[in-house]
C-alpha cells in the first residue's frame, strides 16, 4: 500500500510524521511523495489560530478532491479539538486524536481494514526521511504542558507532559545517523519540560545525546525561556549543539506578559540572551511575537517595539491574536480592534526585516560550515548549475550555485552577500 504523510504546524507534527513513516514501513507499505497515487493518505492537523484550523480543513477538502479514492485519516490538534467536526468532513475515514497518535499506524490498519504485506516490509525509517528529501530529522522527545498560557489552545489539544524514554531517543538517533543524516532536532510541546515526569531535565537529555551519539549536529525546536539551569548554557560549549535557540518572547511589555501568564518577564528574557551570546557573540535567538493582545494599549505597544528592537532577533514570527474558544484571552475585555492590529503587524514586519539585515551584515566576509540540502523545490538530486540551500551553524539561510553534487554534506562557505531572505555563499 502507498501512504501519503501530510501536516501543517510545528515542528512536533513533522516529528511524528517521521515516526508514522516507519511505522508504516515496518508494517510492510511505502511511503509515496505523490498524493494522487497513494492508497491512505494522512493529514497531522493544526489548530494553534483560527487561520490553522481553516486551513487543516482546506487541506482535507484538497486531498479528497485530489485522491477521492483514498482512505483518508485525520489527527493533530484540528481534530482533537474538534473531533464531531472532524468526522464530517468529506472523506475523513478515521479521526485519530493527539492521545491515541501512538497508535495511529495500528488502528489504521485495524479499523480501515488495510492488509499488510510483511515479505516487502523495510528496517524502520530507512527510507522515510530521504523519501520525504529531509537531511535533518526532528525528533519527538515529549508531549503536552503543565502550564496554561491564556492565549493557547494547543496545550489543551496536547493534554498532559510525557516524556520519552532517553534511551528510547538515543537509539532513534543513532539509527537514523547510521542512515545518513547529519542533523536532528529535538521537538516537544513544551521542550524545556522534558524529563518532568523521569526525575530527569532538558540538560540531562542534551547531555546524553551528545555522549551517547556521533550525529554531527544536534538542534533545539521552540523553547519556552524559562526553566534552564546554569549548566544548560554551558552545554553550548560543544560545537555539536548548534547556537540557535527559537525563544518565543510573545511580548516585550511586563504587563502584558502578565494577562497571557507567561512565566519570563522581559528583564530575565535579556538576561538568557546575553547569556548566550556571551558564549557566541553571532548566536541566533528568534522568536514568536503576537501583536493585539487582548488590552494591549498604545504605550504597551510602543514599549514592546522597542524592547524587540534593542535585543535584535535573527528572525520573528508575527501573529495578529485572534480568540480561540476555550481560553481564558477569548474572555478577555479590551479586544484590539482589526485595523490597529493590522497597523502594528506592519510596523512589526519592516522591523524584522531590518534586523534580519542588520544580523546578516555581521556574517558576511566569514566562513561557516553549512549543511547543504537541495536545491530551492527541496530536492536531493542536484541540477547543474542551480541554486542551493543550506544552513549555517547559527541557523542562517544560505544559497550558493554549483554544479557540485553537495546534498546533505557539511562544507565550510564563505558568505559574500545577503538577499532578502537568505544569505549567499561561495563554496
Amino acid at each position: 500500500m502507498l501512504v501519503h504523510l501530510k501536516t501543517l504546524g510545528c515542528r512536533l507534527n513533522e516529528a511524528e510524521l517521521e515516526t508514522w513513516a516507519q511505522a508504516f514501513q515496518t508494517a510492510g507499505h511505502q511511503i509515496t511523495p505523490d498524493v494522487a497515487a497513494a492508497q491512505l493518505v494522512v493529514i497531522n492537523s493544526c489548530a494553534v489560530t483560527q487561520d490553522a484550523a481553516k486551513k487543516s480543513k482546506q487541506l482535507v477538502r484538497r486531498v479528497h478532491r485530489d485522491n477521492p479514492q483514498a482512505k483518508l485519516i485525520m489527527s493533530g490538534c484540528y481534530a482533537t479539538l474538534n473531533t464531531a467536526e472532524a468526522e464530517q468532513l468529506l472523506g475523513v475515514d478515521l479521526v485519530v486524536s493527539n492521545q491515541d497518535k501512538g497508535q495511529l499506524v495500528d488502528k489504521a490498519l485495524q479499523e480501515l481494514n488495510l492488509a499488510s504485506m510483511p515479505s516487502m516490509s523495510t528496517e524502520p525509517g530507512a527510507v522515510a526521511l530521504f523519501s520525504r528529501g529531509r537531511q535533518r530529522a526532528f525528533i519527538k522527545v515529549q508531549d503536552g504542558c503543565r502550564y496554561r498560557c491564556t492565549f493557547c489552545i494547543v496545550t489543551i489539544a496536547r493534554g498532559e507532559e510525557q516524556s520519552r524514554p532517553l534511551q528510547a531517543i538515543i537509539d532513534e538517533i543513532n539509527a537514523l545517523h547510521a542512515q545518513g543524516i547529519q542533523e536532528v532536532v529535538l521537538t516537544g510541546v513544551h521542550l524545556g519540560g522534558y524529563g518532568s515526569d523521569l526525575q530527569l531535565n532538558l540538560t540531562d537529555l542534551i547531555r546524553a545525546v551528545l555522549d551517547h551519539t556521533d550525529i554531527p549536529r544536534l538542534r533545539l525546536g521552540s523553547l519556552e525561556p524559562w526553566e534552564f539551569n546554569a549548566e544548560f548554557f554551558t552545554l553550548f560549549t560543544n560545537p555539536r549543539l548548534m547556537p540557535h535557540l527559537h525563544l518565543p518572547l510573545q511580548s516585550g511589555s511586563d504587563s502584558v506578559l502578565r494577562r497571557m501568564a507567561r512565566r519570563c518577564k522581559t528583564e530575565e528574557f535579556k538576561h538568557i540572551v546575553t547569556a548566550l551570546r556571551s558564549l557566541y557573540p553571532e548566536f541566533n535567538i528568534t522568536t514568536d511575537i503576537i501583536v493585539g493582545f487582548p488590552g494591549e494599549t498604545e504605550s504597551e505597544w510602543q514599549e514592546s517595539v522597542a524592547f524587540i528592537e534593542a535585543l535584535g532577533f535573527g528572525h520573528m514570527h508575527i501573529f495578529s491574536y485572534s480568540p480561540r474558544a476555550g481560553t481564558k484571552a477569548a474572555t478577555l475585555p479590551e479586544q484590539v480592534p482589526e485595523s490597529v492590529k493590522k497597523q502594528r503587524s506592519q510596523q512589526l514586519h519592516l522591523l524584522a526585516q531590518r534586523l534580519k539585515q542588520d544580523f546578516y551584515q555581521q556574517h558576511i566576509g566569514k566562513q561557516y560550515p553549512v549543511l547543504w540540502e537541495g536545491n530551492d523545490q527541496g530536492a536531493l538530486t542536484e541540477i547543474p548549475h542551480k541554486q542551493v540551500f543550506g544552513y549555517t551553524p547559527n541557523y542562517l539561510r544560505v544559497a550558493c550555485q554549483t554544479a557540485q553534487p553537495i546534498s546533505n554534506q557539511i562544507i565550510m562557505t564563505r558568505l559574500q552577500g545577503a538577499g532578502e531572505q537568505h544569505l549567499v555563499g561561495d563554496i
